[in-house]
């Protein structure tokens, strides 16, 4: 047999070995891994799976994993956010400026301001630092207690709610750290805004 023919045979056995391990690993790896895990998805924690949809009157009203620009006084307001216009979830992302930008330090200047004004604190009061900055993704769906707590009084007026109801509801809706030791309580905005519209 010449050198040639062995070289021909050699190839087009090594080719039918790539094809056949290509098209396995495609069915495996595109097919029945996704499959499997769909359905251990949907069998074990749906809720998890569709991703984390809140329903309020029959219509999902957003995601529990994406803060939404709530701005009306009776709902507690997330943090701000730099993603696209705000809350865009195609847009996710912080504004990279660094702690000495001049614009970010307006800004911030400015944030507090608003805060104070709009929650009718103090012009010297001590406003969280959740409440005048950017998340790194811009869509953090949590903001601190003290954050809560500082918004309860305007949330409960303009409800015609007692104060003490709404931090209640606060307290009921706080996270805490995840295994005792991981993170910082927080509240997550659109699951005790949505809590609050239930209660009404």
């Amino acid at each position: 047999m010449r050198e040639e023919e062995v070289t021909v045979k050699t190839l087009i056995a090594e080719l039918r070995i790539s094809l056949l391990a290509t098209l396995s690993l495609a069915v495996i790896l595109c097919g029945l891994y996704p499959l499997a895990v769909w359905i251990l998805a949907q069998g074990l924690f749906p809720w998890k799976a569709n991703g984390s949809m809140v329903v309020q009157d029959g219509k999902i009203v957003g995601s529990s994993l994406i803060a939404q620009g709530f701005t009306d006084p009776k709902y507690f307001h997330p943090r701000p956010s730099a993603a696209g216009q705000g809350y865009d979830a195609a847009s996710s992302g912080g504004s990279n400026l660094g702690p000495i930008s001049k614009k970010l330090v307006e800004a911030i200047g400015q944030r507090v301001m608003d805060y104070r004004a709009e929650n009718h604190l103090a012009p010297d009061a001590v406003v969280p630092a959740d409440a005048v900055t950017t998340s790194a993704s811009g869509l953090d769906p949590h903001i601190s207690v003290e954050n809560a707590l500082l918004q309860a009084p305007r949330v409960a007026e303009a409800r015609g709610l007692i104060e003490e109801a709404v931090v209640k509801m606060i307290n009921i809706h706080t996270e805490h750290r995840q295994l005792g030791i991981l993170g910082e309580p927080r509240v997550n905005v659109l699951l005790l805004n949505v809590a609050l519209d239930r209660k009404r």
